[in-house]
């Protein structure tokens, strides 16, 4: 009789952990958006609740959805500069490109010499 009660525990235990814990696993994607400060980390929250009711379809796009976006860079595609930083970088690039076309226009004027002492 003992055992019956144990069993019936048993199954109780389990439904109620993997009840909770589908739950919990559904959450993670809206988690990892509230981290990240996604800023529509309540639409990750409700599809992950959707996702429940739709067989997990959703779930693993919530999952990348999530975790495409961080709050220092944004969605990855560029990288934000700070304002000196962006400046300072454009003032190195723009003396490369002027040091660039000294060169080049140095190796035309030859190129040009060369060509008419041809001639």
């Amino acid at each position: 009789m003992f055992l019956n009660y144990f069993a019936l525990g048993l199954i109780f235990f389990v439904v109620l952990v993997l009840f909770y814990g589908i739950i919990a696993v559904h959450d993670i994607p809206y988690e990892l958006a509230k981290k990240r400060n996604h800023p529509q980390q309540d639409a990750i929250h409700v599809a992950g609740w959707v996702s429940l009711f739709t067989l997990h379809v959703l779930w693993p796009f919530l999952w990348i959805w999530a975790t495409l976006y961080r709050e220092d860079r944004g969605w990855g595609f560029t990288q934000k500069k700070e304002g000196n930083e962006t400046l300072e970088y454009l003032l190195a690039d723009l003396t490369a490109t002027k040091q660039q076309l000294a060169v080049l226009t140095t190796e035309l004027a030859e190129f040009k010499q060369v060509y008419r002492d041809k001639q």
